[in-house]
C-alpha cells in the first residue's frame, strides 16, 4: 500500500489519468489508497459532477466518465472543448492587432467573431474591454486593400495546381504593372503583409511552361492587381515541392534570391538575438570575444537585417556579401561626412 492521499489529490489523481485514456478500477484503487471502494465511488461521481458543470457552460464539451464491462473499469469518453480559453484569446487577438495584417473593418468583424464564438458569456465583457482600446486606435495599412477572400482563392489555386498569369504592381514602379506565368507554391504573412510565393514560368521550345528559377519568386498579394487561370495544370514531383516551413526559416524580410551559406562574427551581449532571427543559425565557434554564427538565408533580405545590427555583427562569407556590407557601410557614412 502507498501513501494515504487526501481526497482532493486522489480525486486529481484519477482525473488525471481518465484524460489520459487509463483505465480506472475501482477494486485496484481503493487497495492502492488505501480507502474503501466506496470512497473511490464518491471520487468517480465527483469528476462526473464536473464534467456535467463543463458541458453545461460549454456544449462543445462531451466528455463521460463511464464503467465499460469489457474492461472491467471506469474510463472518460467523448471530447473536451475545442475553443480557445480566455488567456488564448487574448493572446491571439494581441497579435492580430499587432499585425496590422487586415484593414479595420475586417480586423474588427474578426476579433468580435473570435470573442463571441470562443469566450464563455461570462467572461466576454472582460475580454472585449483588454482589447477595446487598441481596436479604436487600430491603424491600417496604407494600401487599405481587402484580401481575406483572395487568401482563400490564391490557396485553392495552389491546391488545384493552376498555372496562373498575374498582373503585378512592383515596389520599385507602382504605376506600371507587369504580367508574369507562374506557378503558384504558398500564401505566407510577414511583416504587416501577406505573399504568394510562386515559381517564374517561361515557355521552351515546345511551347511547355518550365521554371524560369531554381527558387520562387515573392508577391505582395495587396499588390497583385489581378489573375486568371491559364487552363494549365503543373505538377511538382513530391521531392520538389515547395515546403513553406523550411523556407520561412531561411528568408529575411521576404526578399527572393539564390540560397546562400551565411557566416557572420556576432559581437552582441546575447547570441540568443541572432538565432532567434535566423532560424537555420548555429554557433560554430569563438573569436574576438564573440561568437562565430552560420546560416542558410535566401536572397538580399538578410543584408537588411546585418546592417540594422550595426557593429555587432562582421560578416565573413561568402566574399560577395561582406564586401555588399563595405559598400553599404561607406554610403551611409557618406550621408554623414
Amino acid at each position: 500500500m502507498t501513501a494515504k492521499l487526501s481526497k482532493n489529490n486522489r480525486t486529481l489523481d484519477l482525473y488525471t489519468r481518465l484524460c489520459k485514456g487509463k483505465v480506472i478500477n475501482k477494486a485496484e484503487e481503493a487497495q492502492k489508497s488505501g480507502v474503501d471502494e466506496r470512497s473511490i465511488q464518491r471520487d468517480i461521481d465527483d469528476i462526473r459532477s464536473f464534467l456535467d458543470d463543463c458541458a453545461t457552460a460549454d456544449a462543445t464539451d462531451t466528455r463521460k466518465v463511464i464503467y465499460d464491462r469489457t474492461k472491467k473499469g471506469f474510463i472518460m469518453t467523448g471530447n473536451e472543448s475545442a475553443l480557445m480559453d480566455n488567456s488564448e484569446i487574448l493572446a491571439v487577438s494581441k497579435i492580430l492587432l499587432e499585425s496590422r495584417a487586415f484593414t479595420k473593418k475586417e480586423i474588427t468583424a474578426i476579433l468580435d467573431k473570435l470573442v463571441l464564438g470562443c469566450v464563455p458569456r461570462k467572461n466576454m465583457k472582460l475580454v472585449s474591454d483588454l482589447i477595446a482600446n487598441e481596436k479604436y486606435h487600430y491603424v491600417e495599412l496604407h494600401h487599405k486593400s481587402g484580401i481575406r477572400d483572395r487568401l482563400w482563392e490564391l490557396g485553392s489555386e495552389i491546391r488545384q495546381c493552376n498555372l496562373l498569369e498575374i498582373v503585378y504592381y512592383r515596389q520599385t514602379d507602382s504605376h506600371t504593372p507587369v504580367k508574369r506565368v507562374i506557378q503558384p507554391a504558398a500564401v505566407l504573412f510577414s511583416e504587416y503583409y501577406f505573399y504568394l510565393n510562386a515559381y517564374i514560368t517561361e515557355q521552351d521550345g515546345q511551347g511547355e511552361y518550365v521554371r524560369k528559377y531554381d527558387y520562387p519568386a515573392i508577391f505582395r498579394i495587396d499588390r497583385i492587381k489581378s489573375y486568371r487561370e491559364l487552363g494549365i495544370k503543373f505538377s511538382v514531383p513530391y521531392t520538389s515541392r515547395f515546403e513553406e516551413g523550411e523556407f520561412r526559416k531561411r528568408v529575411q524580410f521576404m526578399y527572393a534570391g539564390e540560397l546562400v551559406r551565411l557566416q557572420l562574427l556576432y559581437t552582441g551581449e546575447n547570441v540568443e538575438a541572432v538565432l532567434d532571427r535566423l532560424p537555420t543559425a548555429k554557433v560554430v565557434g569563438e573569436k574576438a570575444g564573440g561568437s562565430i554564427i552560420e546560416a542558410e538565408v535566401y536572397g538580399k533580405g538578410i543584408l537588411m537585417w546585418l546592417l540594422s545590427q550595426g557593429s555587432r555583427v562582421e560578416v565573413l562569407s561568402p566574399e560577395s556579401l561582406r564586401q555588399e556590407m563595405k559598400e553599404k557601410a561607406q554610403e551611409i557614412l557618406a550621408l554623414y561626412s
